[in-house]
């Protein structure tokens, strides 16, 4: 339930709601100070790069093809995330001046007094994130001439992972809060107010863990069903020949023809990559009702710019599946 006035004696007033106010820093470093936003990208980041990387190793695609990749990835999503934010969210500031500018490029901000002074990328937006990580990828495929469709499927089984962090690091940050309401599991974000909100990011968060273990699912299974099979035709073909003696076994490979349902799931078909955009987009579609605003624009539109940044995404995940299930 979405209640957009709460009276000031009902606060806090249930004894499931969560009173939320974590420090900022995970932990220090002597003068270093790693913030749990960061570390949850990190864990994200590295969670994705081990799981890319067994992928590639189950595949037998060469090492070597693999080592670039995650410097990709980061570049293509830390700057698509950020150019994402500045010129979807946030224009009127970051084009207005030199100054401002340099901000969008650069983890800095200018004081009044003139100074600079470092801040961290304090804004970044998943659908240029997603962008970002395309356009990197596509490049990537270029360079060492694997298959964009089979770099894509893969990338898209690791995505739930780093996506269900990225969230859990705004919630540590107590930012993209929700709406007000009464339900018994709302969130009190003291850093915001003492009105209890939907938690929008742990929703987020918990759902993009699922995508992930669904894409572990299909991966697995296709991959047990293929060497069943396999087996399968093996011993049943093996004695049998045709006229010209070739074993019907050597003519058939269950992993490789068109026809085979198996085919549809195999890394480079596209479903994985359609499955992914189509999942979370869709997803993000329905959890901005719950959310606040972002940026004061949005107030009195029919939806909101994270809606309408997740149309274009679920369009394109569903012609992805449905080529890959109609080949």
């Amino acid at each position: 339930m979405i209640v957009t006035n709460i009276h000031p004696s009902s606060l806090i007033s249930h004894p499931l709601f969560v009173i939320w106010n974590p420090s900022e820093v995970a932990l220090r470093l002597g003068p270093l100070a790693i913030r749990w936003y960061s570390l949850c990208w990190l864990i994200g980041l590295v969670g994705a790069f081990f799981v890319v990387k067994w992928l590639y190793k189950d595949q037998k695609i060469k090492d070597e093809l693999f080592d670039p990749l995650f410097i990709y990835c980061f570049l293509g999503i830390l700057i698509g995330a950020r150019l994402g934010h500045c010129l979807f969210y946030q224009p009127d500031y970051y084009l207005t001046s030199a100054d401002h500018f340099i901000e969008m490029l650069i983890p800095m901000h200018k004081a009044a007094d003139g100074s600079w002074h470092y801040t961290g990328y304090a804004g970044l937006a998943s659908h240029g994130g997603t962008a970002g990580l395309i356009l990197a990828l596509w490049l990537y495929c270029r360079k060492t001439g694997i298959k964009l469709l089979h770099v894509m499927d893969n990338i898209a089984i690791a995505t739930g992972f780093t996506a269900c962090f990225i969230r859990l690091g705004n919630l540590m940050n107590s930012e993209i809060i929700g709406k007000p309401t009464d339900l018994p599991w709302a969130f009190v974000f003291e850093q915001v107010d003492n009105v209890p909100r939907h938690p929008g990011q742990l929703y987020e968060a918990i759902a993009y863990m699922v995508l992930f273990c669904i894409m572990l699912i299909i991966y697995k299974r296709r991959e047990e069903r293929g060497e069943r099979r396999e087996k399968s035709l093996t011993t049943d073909n093996g004695s049998i020949s045709n006229k010209q003696g070739k074993s019907l076994s050597t003519l058939h490979s269950p992993l490789s023809t068109l026809h085979s349902p198996l085919s549809t799931l195999t890394p480079g078909s596209g479903f994985y990559f359609g499955l992914c955009l189509f999942y979370i987009f869709t997803y993000r579609f329905f959890i901005e009702y719950t959310k606040d605003i972002q940026v004061d624009f949005e107030s009195g539109m029919l939806f909101n710019m994270g809606q309408l940044l997740s149309v274009p995404f679920i369009i394109v995940g569903a012609l992805f599946m449905y080529r890959a299930i109609k080949r």
